[in-house]
């Protein structure tokens, strides 16, 4: 398994959604900034959004597996190989982010519990 770079590219605020639905005195992702970097595997990078986790942890795992963007969306989706363009799953205020496949080997960072143990 191999480390997948998230990069954090853009926080969106849709101004019509947000005056009809949005909380008073909603604001941009209070979580996450703009060209922060993260990286991952099999477990969300402390520090990221658990929400925004969950929408993207299926694209750094595949991608963390070897698969190619060729792969998603009968290839029709992103051009670069390796490269995956995701957003968390707020509708007001998304965020953003660029998934690379890396050549970092990824490894354990806890020991697994056995039978035996």
């Amino acid at each position: 398994m191999k480390k997948v770079k998230i990069t954090v590219l853009r926080k969106m605020w849709i101004e019509d959604l947000v005056r009809d639905y949005g909380a008073k005195d909603l604001g941009k992702c209070p979580m996450l900034r703009e060209g922060q970097v993260f990286y991952a595997d099999y477990a969300k990078p402390e520090g990221f959004c658990d929400e925004a986790w969950k929408a993207i942890y299926q694209y750094v795992f595949a991608l963390a597996h070897g698969a190619s963007t060729q792969t998603f969306y009968f290839g029709d989706w992103i051009r670069k190989p390796g490269v995956a363009i995701c957003s968390c799953n707020d509708g007001l205020r998304p965020v953003i982010f660029k998934l690379e496949a890396t050549d970092e080997v990824s490894s354990l960072d806890y020991t697994p519990i056995t039978e035996e143990s």
